[in-house]
């Protein structure tokens, strides 16, 4: 059987240790600022996530693209040379384009190499969400699964990831088109958070609301708790955007809800960051199906 690359891309917001643990891969999208397109790094070598958060607090517009054609070009086309077969899992179709573009690049490289196996998958989550589906998917690679098994054995699943965040306000989602129902469900209350989800088709959606940032801390944290019900020592993903004081705060919350809860601190990333604004505090695991919420 071939071997199997697992790759996803800058909304994943994994950390390069987490990369360099599960064997994955990511392709670069864009930030845009200024008219000047910079490569969305997970790695932040291009900007500070500080210099980033900043820019949108005195605000500054910052856009993204998705992965362009030529990165999938680069990509797919050196891995299948090596031999490889890939599993690209992308960002919530949503929320971007770029799963699509990807599908078009494979049966473009495909056709010059037809024993090859480029699987795309539309992960319905994005931010560390996207990212657990490709930590899932380098397991199951790693019990030497085919890059087709690895495909349908997410599909599946994608639904059992639950992303609760809460942010400042509603401004940058609503700008930047990636938060459905905002109007209708809030209006322009004064100190009210929302709490919002990624719901079962991939779309972020407000599903509740709390007065004041620390309620709708602890209220990010009884969703994750009722979430996880029933594992046994989950992993919770806490994502900031540069507000790690805050994020401290929540992982202690954590501990003393979720019993034997593992806790992981991380930076929402260029490409998500720039849609949902600074200060936005969101929490990923694996659990009970999202499903659960009618929205």
């Amino acid at each position: 059987m071939r071997p199997v690359k697992i790759v996803t891309d800058s909304c994943s917001d994994l950390p390069k240790d987490l990369r360099e643990k599960y064997g994955i891969d990511y392709m670069m999208m864009n930030t845009v600022k200024d008219g000047k397109e910079t490569p969305a790094s997970l790695d932040w070598e291009f900007y500070s996530p500080k210099e980033l958060y900043d820019a949108i607090r005195n605000g500054e517009r910052v856009t993204t693209t998705m992965v362009p054609p030529s990165e999938f070009q680069r990509y797919f086309r050196a891995e299948v040379e090596k031999g490889n077969d890939i599993v690209y899992i992308a960002c919530s179709s949503k929320l971007s384009g770029s799963v699509n573009v990807g599908k078009v690049e494979a049966e473009a490289i495909l056709k010059d190499f037809p024993e090859a196996v480029i699987c795309c998958v539309d992960s319905i989550n994005a931010c560390v969400g996207e990212g657990i589906i490709a930590i899932k998917a380098a397991s199951l690679r790693d019990e030497g699964k085919s890059a087709k098994e690895i495909e349908a054995a997410l599909l599946p699943i994608r639904n059992n990831v639950n992303q609760f965040v809460t942010v400042h306000n509603l401004n940058a989602l609503k700008a930047a088109g990636r938060v459905t129902g905002s109007s209708a469900f809030f209006g322009n209350l004064l100190g009210v958070k929302p709490i919002i989800i990624s719901d079962k088709v991939g779309n972020n959606t407000p599903i509740k609301k709390a007065k004041g940032r620390l309620n709708s801390l602890k209220e990010i944290v009884a969703l994750t708790a009722e979430g996880v019900e029933g594992v046994d020592n989950p992993t919770i993903y806490i994502a900031h955007a540069d507000c790690e004081d805050e994020a401290k705060d929540v992982a202690e919350m954590i501990k003393e809800s979720i019993p034997g809860a593992r806790t992981y601190i991380t930076y929402i990333g260029p490409i998500i960051g720039a849609s949902i604004g600074a200060d936005a505090i969101a929490l990923f695991s694996y659990g009970k199906s999202i499903e659960r919420f009618t929205v």
